[in-house]
């Protein structure tokens, strides 16, 4: 538990700072990735982000050696709530009402999650079949990186309305949460007692190349996603598609059983319902673009008297 509300911590700071640093740069953009990372490693603040983030990666390592993966991700969703503070208070960012239900209704559906969660069933496996693991998480990245291409596709029309983040964030999430399964995996093959055996392991398995993978590609595309969108819309989205990615096929791969009683099982299939809905009724464009991309507005011409 300590470690899950570590990792949530690192994690809303490391967004915020990263988010803060990406608003004083350059438009960036993932046909140009090699320009973005220039960039990026260029700025103290952004680098500062990343280290934050790379601490609480290394936070969720040790939470998933003692925790169920439904148990860890709601545990996870819970740092939402630090992320809205920083955003507002770092960012100057403002959520509207309806965007505010929303992330209301998305705590209130992981905290079914938890609630559901009983430690004396409950069984931590580290285990699953890497043929089911890639089954499961070569579609999700092939969706992910489709879908943010469509959404930067619509982006470039300058007629569209000005997107809130949520098709970015969807897509994101989709790699984070194939990132979340592999890190899983990692902290299955960590062991002190035959380290040699551990890396050989490791190295066979599919994990450590998921995670080249969707840290080069999770990396560009969230900066990207970052400069265009507000943190505090973003990145709730992204971390309820991982959450219930994980948490859904993470639980069937490893083979982590679902509650055998009734209401535990109600209140962890309920509170997946629910998060979906809310994720699928999250308003998708805002009223006004932000107005460090807003394109001016066309010079009126005189008519003739």
């Amino acid at each position: 538990m300590a470690a899950a509300l570590l990792a949530n911590a690192l994690y809303s700071t490391g967004f915020v700072l990263e988010k803060r640093a990406l608003t004083a740069m350059p438009q960036v953009t993932v046909r140009e990735p090699l320009k973005l990372l220039r960039q990026v490693v260029g700025s103290p603040l952004w680098i500062a982000g990343s280290l934050s983030l790379a601490a609480g990666f290394a936070a969720q390592l040790a939470v998933y050696r003692t925790l169920p993966i439904a148990a860890a991700q709601g545990i996870f969703v819970s740092g939402l709530v630090l992320l809205v503070l920083l955003s507002a208070r770092l960012l100057g960012e403002e959520t509207t009402g309806r965007e505010r239900y929303a992330l209301g209704a998305i705590l209130a559906a992981l905290l079914m999650v938890v609630l559901s969660l009983d430690e004396r069933t409950d069984t931590v496996s580290q285990q699953a079949p890497y043929a089911l693991v890639l089954t499961i998480c070569l579609p999700a990245l092939a969706a992910g990186v489709g879908l943010y291409r469509s959404a930067e596709r619509r982006a470039r029309h300058r007629h569209r309305l000005p997107t809130t983040g949520v098709e970015y964030g969807v897509a994101v999430g989709l790699l984070y949460g194939v990132s979340s399964l592999a890190i899983k995996g990692v902290s299955s093959h960590l062991t002190t007692s035959d380290l040699g055996d551990a890396v050989v392991g490791l190295l066979r398995s599919p994990y450590p190349y998921l995670l080249l993978f969707t840290g080069a590609f999770g990396l560009v595309m969230s900066q990207a996603a970052l400069q265009r969108c507000r943190a505090s819309l973003i990145v709730p989205v992204c971390t309820t598609v991982t959450c219930l990615f994980t948490a859904v096929l993470g639980t069937l791969s490893f083979g982590e059983s679902l509650p055998d009683d009734p209401l535990r099982l109600t209140l962890r299939l309920s509170g997946t319902v629910l998060a979906v809905a809310v994720l699928l009724s999250m308003p998708k464009h805002d009223t006004q673009a932000p107005s460090a991309h807003r394109p001016p507005s066309p010079a009126k011409e005189s008519t003739p008297p």
